[in-house]
């Protein structure tokens, strides 16, 4: 099957502005048949132990294979030329369920490698939509490094996790979405591993409203790139290492990040941990530690809100095992 697009990714960026406003509109429509509009949801900070004030949850978690992954992933593989050989990726576990579901869905081959960190309920998800699955290494760039070498001998399609245009651009295409459904938040909570998702919808929104990143202590990728002035290695463990902790930002997401991005804040594994219990326990949706880390934020003071700033926070993952956050 030829899932791809003619008119290639030239089109979708005439703009003249690879990763822009017009740029993600029209990825958004070329997308849209293939990705779920998830729901935003306001609920009351009380509810959660905060100072009262309405918040708007983007709830991410929802869409296909478990994550915001899914629109990078299809933007990938309808706006590139896919080989006979298909496609190969390295992921946290997040990815390359996306990259495989998407590969399922069009039909092509693929191949995904993933660390040893990767959480049993994402290696399950990728085996389930039918794609190889190698665990390589203990962290992502060990098995990014495989994923590259794959490509290399095998001509195969790479699909970065962030650093790419299509990724940047189908991740942006969440901020569409959001705009439409909570067009009065002022503020959004995005967490940051590489920097696609933040990349995109900062780069949609373009500087109207104020997107903030959140980062675990343990994985600080931009918080050191922004004090070095550039991407470098930083530290990448902590409670959300298969989804938030890629050793560097991309090359690609760090000037729309410099340019957009308002701030960054950090958050311990403790907030995090408490971050999903909080979310089971206030509107019963179990999120995975990364997609946790941006409601953290508010809940353990990393970031405070002025008097009447309207915030909206985006869970962007739920692939979890199971846990009882009721103990």
């Amino acid at each position: 099957m030829d899932c791809t697009v003619q008119e290639g990714p030239q089109a979708l960026m005439s703009d003249g502005d690879a990763i822009g406003r017009a740029g993600i509109g029209r990825c958004e429509t070329l997308i849209r048949p293939h990705i779920r509009r998830t729901p935003v949801i306001e609920i009351d900070a009380a509810d959660a132990g905060l100072e009262a004030r309405p918040l708007w949850l983007k709830l991410e978690l929802l869409q296909h294979s478990g994550s915001f992954k899914a629109r990078g992933a299809f933007a990938n593989l309808l706006m590139r030329k896919v080989p006979p050989s298909g496609v190969v990726a390295a992921s946290g576990g997040n990815h390359g369920a996306a990259v495989a579901y998407a590969a399922m869905k069009l039909n092509v081959p693929a191949k995904i490698f993933v660390p040893s960190v990767s959480s049993s309920a994402k290696v399950a998800r990728i085996r389930d939509y039918g794609a190889a699955l190698v665990i390589e290494g203990d962290r992502y760039a060990d098995a990014l490094a495989a994923s590259e070498m794959w490509a290399a001998k095998t001509g195969a399609l790479p699909v970065h996790a962030f650093d790419q245009d299509e990724t940047m651009l189908g991740q942006g295409t969440l901020g569409v979405e959001l705009e439409a459904q909570a067009p009065q938040i002022d503020t959004l909570l995005v967490a940051v591993g590489g920097g696609g998702l933040i990349a995109g919808i900062a780069a949609w929104y373009g500087g109207r409203i104020k997107v903030i990143g959140v980062e675990p202590v343990a994985a600080p990728t931009l918080t050191k790139a922004l004090a070095a002035g550039h991407p470098i290695d930083a530290e990448a463990g902590g409670v959300a290492a298969d989804s938030l902790a890629p050793r560097r930002v991309g090359e690609r997401v760090f000037p729309i990040v410099k340019q957009y991005v308002h701030s960054v804040v950090l958050v311990a594994d403790a907030a995090i941990v408490e971050a999903q219990k909080k979310l089971w326990q206030t509107v019963r949706i179990v999120a995975e530690p990364g997609g946790a880390a941006a409601f953290s934020a508010l809940l353990s003071g990393a970031y405070r809100p002025a008097a009447g700033e309207r915030v909206g926070i985006v869970v962007s993952g739920g692939n979890s095992a199971a846990v009882d956050f009721d103990k």
